[in-house]
């Protein structure tokens, strides 16, 4: 036990050691793969054991180098949080657990805390009280299951059985999409059987958001049959959100299954003065969204919703001999992933949950798209173009032609002070910033701001 707690907490000193090192640190550098090999490498698998607290030494010191700091307050670079103390704490605990979150025979406490913290997420989240949660791996696992219960429940109504006959004979399913969608929906569409040949693409506006207008059109456009809508809460390059109201109201008269998207726009119901954005989410029939974005806990977490948890639970739960008479406990929340070993996630979104509280989340979101457009501003001033409107955490900027575009985001990622990343957006190269941390300051902003103009200045 004393070797164990010495091993323990060699380990949390490394891990705050680190932390406390990422405001000066660079925030990502070329990597040396070779190096990195090299030391990971070592002399290839050893024939005899080593220590544990051997084992931790080697590790620190061949990955540091090779670490990117995104847990820091300047790394812009995808939508990405910075987890929590408060989560990267419980994280630290549900590994020490080692507890399977399948059900309440393997970890009551698991389940209770996603039951607990799953109720939360939807009050924040203006989502109905009633919907099935299932704490998934991310925004792919959520899209993949929501898709998956509007699938079943479509071809239900329509007279087809697919979790018994499959797709081989079942009516054709419409899905109804905007032009800028997330990639993970057409993966999605590719792994439950519809194919991406089943997307009828909606125009958007200039921002990227649904026209409605032209949501009617495509619905129209055919006869009635079994069809999913998929909406957006935030689209990747400029943050803008569909109109959720006005979508659902059209959608649901000709009687589509309506998925939001909601990685992390999503979080905008969570602040009264961005709210506006996501009127009319209850409306929908199932949302996905991210907990490693704006609730900044640590990676390998997200949030599957259903209107209809009997939907829900019919598209990915399986059952099993072993499975049957495990009374006297709490029910499990693996019916609604598509997951059996699972990680207890909801020990970390508690945490940052109770950290934070509902002002703190409030304030956390407002901050981040505050700053947002403290970027937006100060390069403009620059002499750069924001091609964008700002209206939550992404701030698209360009600097003349594509390659020059490019190259100014590879001089700010080769210089340290902070990274971002690129993107194209109506057909131009694009510096792509994403302000996600609960670490982020001003300072921060006007630092990165200022490395930002240097490498843009020939």
């Amino acid at each position: 036990m004393d070797d164990l707690t010495d091993l323990f907490q060699r380990a949390a000193a490394h891990a705050a050691a680190y932390r406390a090192s990422l405001d000066e640190a660079p925030v990502g550098v070329p990597p040396d793969l070779a190096a990195l090999r090299s030391a990971l490498a070592g002399d290839g698998l050893a024939d005899a054991s080593r220590s544990p607290g051997d084992v931790l030494a080697e590790l620190v010191a061949a990955a540091t180098p090779g670490l990117v700091a995104t847990a820091g307050p300047r790394y812009f670079g995808f939508v990405v949080g910075s987890s929590l103390p408060a989560a990267a704490a419980a994280d630290m605990m549900t590994s020490a657990w080692d507890q399977n979150a399948f059900n309440g025979v393997l970890s009551p406490a698991a389940v209770v805390a996603e039951e607990v913290a799953g109720g939360w997420l939807k009050e924040l989240l203006g989502i109905p009280a009633t919907a099935s949660v299932g704490f998934v791996t991310g925004a792919q696992e959520a899209n993949t299951v929501a898709l998956a219960a509007a699938r079943q429940h479509v071809l239900a109504t329509a007279g087809w059985d697919v979790a018994r006959d499959g797709l081989h004979g079942a009516p054709r399913v419409r899905v109804v999409v905007g032009g800028e969608r997330h990639a993970t929906v057409d993966r999605a569409l590719r792994l439950l059987g519809l194919g991406t040949a089943s997307v009828e693409p909606v125009a958007v506006d200039g921002n990227g958001a649904i026209d409605v207008a032209d949501l009617e059109r495509v619905l129209a456009s055919a006869p009635a049959g079994p069809t999913i809508v998929c909406l957006q809460a935030g689209n990747v390059n400029t943050g803008a959100c569909d109109d959720l109201r006005a979508a659902c109201d059209l959608a649901h008269r000709h009687n589509a299954w309506v998925h939001v998207d909601g990685a992390f726009g999503l979080w905008a119901a969570a602040t009264p003065a961005l709210r506006h954005l996501v009127d009319g989410v209850e409306l929908a029939d199932s949302w996905g969204c991210d907990g490693h974005k704006w609730l900044n806990v640590p990676y390998d977490c997200g949030f599957v919703f259903c209107s209809r948890p009997e939907v829900h639970g019919a598209a990915v739960s399986y059952t099993a001999a072993y499975l049957v008479g495990t009374t006297g406990v709490a029910a499990g929340t693996s019916d609604f992933t598509l997951e059996s070993s699972r990680r207890a996630r909801g020990f970390a979104v508690w945490a940052a949950l109770r950290q934070l509280g509902r002002d703190g989340v409030s304030e956390l979101v407002e901050r981040n798209c505050r700053l947002a457009r403290r970027f937006a501003e100060s390069l403009t001033a620059g002499g750069a173009e924001v091609a964008n409107d700002v209206v939550l955490n992404q701030v698209l900027v360009g600097f003349g032609a594509d390659d020059r575009t490019d190259r100014v985001i590879d001089r700010v990622q080769r210089d340290g002070t902070c990274w971002l990343g690129g993107t194209t957006w109506g057909g131009r190269r694009l510096m792509r910033i994403s302000v996600s941390s609960w670490s982020t300051t001003e300072a921060d902003v006007d630092r990165s701001v200022a490395a930002i103009l240097r490498a843009a200045a020939d």
